[in-house]
C-alpha cells in the first residue's frame, strides 16, 4: 500500500480508503441487516493489505453502518484511523451534537474518533445550522475531551465555499467529490491542501458512472489499463492534491483489485491525465449543446429539479452510463442531497424557458427525460 502524509496532521493515510456506505446486506426475519462476517472478513482482508483509514456515517446502511464498523476493526483498533460524522440534519437543538457523537461512539466500541466530520455542509448550512445547535463550539469542547481527535468536514456545495471553509481554520481535512467525470472541485482541493488541510475523495468511481462509461474509452487512449475501475483510480491517485479515496467496497474481490491498484500500480503519467481530461472535454462539450447546468432556469415554481434531470439525461445520453442516470433520476425528492421533484411534476408555466441563456426547449426536454430515464 502506498501511504500520503495527510496535510497537516502528522499521519500517514493510505492511499485507499475503506468507505463502509455500501456494506453488504442480507434478509433476517424480513429485515435487513448488515452481513457481519462478510463485512468482517472484508475488512480484515483491507487491514491486512494496508488500507489503515475507514469511512462511516451515522445514517449509511440504514443507521447499520457503524455498528458493523466497530464489530469488524475491535481486535486492531488502535493500528487504523476510523472516521465519523455529525448528521446535521438530525440536531435541532444544543446538546444534539454531543448526544449522537456518544452514541457513535458506543457503536463503533472505541471512546474516541480520530476524524470526525460536520457531515456535508455548505457554507451557509454550516453557519445555519450552529446558530440553532451551537455545534462548532461542541466540537471544540469534545476535541479538547478527546474524544475527537481532528475536526473536518464533508462537503456537498459549490467549490467556492469550500475555499471559504478551508479559511476558518477550524478544519485538519476535508472530504469531498472528485472523479474522471467530475473535477468541479479541483481548483478548491488544491486550495484545501495549500492551507494544510488533508484531502480526501469520495466518488473516486463516479458513483458507479466510471464502470458506465464505454470501455473503448482507454482503447482511444493506449491507456495499459484493465477496467475502467482501474483507469479511474489511477486518474485520481495522479492529482497531488488526493491524500487518499474512499471507495465502498461491498465484496473481498473489490477489497483485493482496489488494493492492488492504490498498492502496485503507478498513477497515470502526466500525458496520460492530460489525455483523458482532453477526452472528457469532448464528452462535456457535447452534453454542453444540451445544457450547462447553469442553473438559470431555476428556482422553478412547481420545483422541478431541472439541472439535476438535465444532468442525469446527459449521463444517459452524451456519456451512455444508462443504469446510473436512471438510478439518479430516481433518486430526486428522495435522496436528502437531491431535493426538488422529477420532470412529471412540470406544469409547463415556461418561466424557465424565459430565463434559460441557451433557449432551451426546457418543457419538451423535460418530457423526453422523464420517459427515457423512469423506472420501467
Amino acid at each position: 500500500m502506498i501511504y500520503r502524509d495527510f496535510g497537516n496532521t502528522g499521519i500517514k493515510i493510505s492511499s485507499l480508503g475503506f468507505g463502509c456506505m455500501r456494506l453488504p446486506m442480507i434478509k433476517l426475519d424480513g429485515q435487513d441487516v448488515i452481513d457481519q462476517e462478510k463485512v468482517d472478513l472484508m475488512m480484515q482482508k483491507a487491514f491486512e493489505l494496508g488500507v489503515n483509514y475507514f469511512d462511516t456515517a451515522y445514517f449509511y446502511n440504514n443507521g447499520l453502518s457503524e455498528a458493523a464498523l466497530g464489530n469488524a476493526v475491535h481486535s486492531f483498533r488502535d493500528k487504523i484511523y476510523i472516521s465519523s460524522k455529525s448528521p446535521g440534519h438530525l440536531l435541532k437543538k444544543e446538546g444534539d451534537y454531543r448526544r449522537i457523537l456518544e452514541e457513535q461512539l458506543n457503536k463503533l466500541q472505541t471512546d474516541h474518533l480520530d476524524f470526525y466530520h460536520f457531515h456535508g455542509i455548505g457554507y451557509d448550512s454550516f453557519f445555519k445550522t450552529d446558530k440553532k445547535t451551537g455545534w462548532i463550539k461542541a466540537a471544540e469542547q469534545a476535541k479538547s475531551e478527546g474524544l475527537i481527535k481532528r475536526i473536518s468536514f464533508s462537503f456537498h456545495d459549490k467549490p467556492e465555499n469550500m475555499i471559504k471553509l478551508a479559511d476558518l481554520g477550524l478544519f485538519e481535512s476535508v472530504l469531498c467529490q472528485y472523479s474522471i467525470v467530475d473535477r468541479s472541485n479541483e481548483k478548491a482541493m488544491a486550495y484545501a491542501k495549500s492551507k494544510g488541510l488533508g484531502v480526501i475523495v469520495m466518488g473516486p468511481l463516479g458513483g458507479g458512472r466510471v464502470a458506465g462509461l464505454p470501455r473503448e474509452m482507454s482503447q482511444e487512449l493506449s491507456l495499459q489499463t484493465n477496467s475502467n475501475a482501474e483507469m479511474a483510480l489511477r486518474f485520481v491517485f495522479a492529482s497531488p492534491d488526493v491524500d487518499c479515496a474512499l471507495s465502498g467496497m461491498g465484496n473481498i474481490q473489490m477489497v483485493e483489485e482496489n488494493a492492488a491498484i492504490s498498492s502496485k500500480r503507478k498513477p497515470l503519467i502526466d500525458r496520460e491525465v492530460e489525455a483523458i481530461k482532453e477526452l472528457m472535454k469532448k464528452y462535456e462539450s457535447l452534453a454542453n449543446l444540451y445544457c450547462t447546468g447553469c442553473g438559470y432556469c431555476m428556482p422553478c415554481p412547481a420545483e422541478v429539479n431541472i439541472p439535476e434531470i438535465f444532468k442525469m439525461m446527459n449521463y444517459y445520453r452524451i456519456y451512455g452510463i444508462h443504469d446510473y442516470a436512471q438510478k439518479g433520476y430516481a433518486e430526486i425528492g428522495v435522496n436528502e442531497w437531491i431535493p426538488g421533484k422529477r420532470a412529471d411534476a412540470c406544469t409547463e408555466c415556461g418561466l424557465c424557458e424565459e430565463k434559460c441563456p441557451q433557449k432551451i426547449e426546457i418543457r419538451q426536454q423535460l418530457k423526453e427525460s422523464h420517459d427515457v430515464l423512469k423506472s420501467s
